[in-house]
């Protein structure tokens, strides 16, 4: 079924979001967290793939109203997000999720894409709610992820050729999830760029490998959370 737009508590106040339900009525839950872009259809999309496959998801808008497809413009959004407000955000998410009479379980996952990413791993170590999470080339240099309270596994997507988030850092991520006795699983994909998931940047977008990608999020989810 089509999602719709919805407004759940976080913190005292209403945020928006996408959330998007299976047609059998019930499933796990998964919080669906924007790139820099802001809440656009991309996002919408992954949000009904999920719904596609079982699963209740939710794309909380962290940027509450505001999107963009200028790369400059996406930095200068990011850059004014509050670490705070977007935790707050992303904290009400889960909860909206797991007090959703479609959920099922009490545990959600987390997945998120380039700021997204950096910030599914910080939702997941302040939320022990959060059952999985997956980071696609996660990067924001103001987020700072409690990892020895994380108790969720990860499941890390990166791309050989990204610039952000090249493997040496994807390496020192890994080391520093294991050195605090978590369960991590990286996969760098050979040649990709930044981005190499969404099919609507045809200038990094990668069918193969985003279809892999895919295939591996569904597998861990699925390990995890039903």
């Amino acid at each position: 079924m089509a999602g719709q737009m919805v407004s759940f508590p976080s913190d005292g106040r209403k945020t928006e979001g996408y959330l998007a339900t299976p047609a059998s009525g019930k499933g796990p839950g998964a919080v669906v967290i924007q790139e820099w872009w802001g809440l656009v259809p991309h996002i919408k999309d992954v949000c009904d793939r999920f719904a596609a496959e079982g699963y209740v998801a939710l794309a909380p808008d962290l940027y509450h109203g505001e999107s963009t497809r200028s790369p400059d413009e996406a930095g200068k959004l990011m850059m004014a997000l509050r670490i705070d407000e977007a935790e707050k955000d992303l904290r009400g998410a889960i909860q909206y999720l797991l007090n959703h009479d479609a959920t099922a379980g009490d545990k959600t996952g987390s997945i998120g894409f380039c700021m997204g990413g950096a910030l599914s791993l910080y939702a997941a170590s302040k939320n022990p709610q959060v059952g999985a999470c997956v980071i696609f080339y996660g990067i924001h240099p103001n987020v700072k992820p409690d990892l020895a309270n994380l108790q969720a596994p990860v499941l890390g997507i990166y791309a050989e050729n990204d610039q952000f988030v090249p493997p040496s850092v994807v390496h020192e991520l890994e080391a520093k999830l294991r050195e605090h006795g978590k369960s991590a699983e990286m996969q760098i994909y050979p040649g990709r760029d930044h981005g190499f998931f969404n099919d609507t940047r045809a200038e990094v977008y990668n069918e193969a490998d985003a279809k892999d990608s895919w295939r591996r999020v569904l597998e861990f989810f699925g390990a995890h959370l039903k």
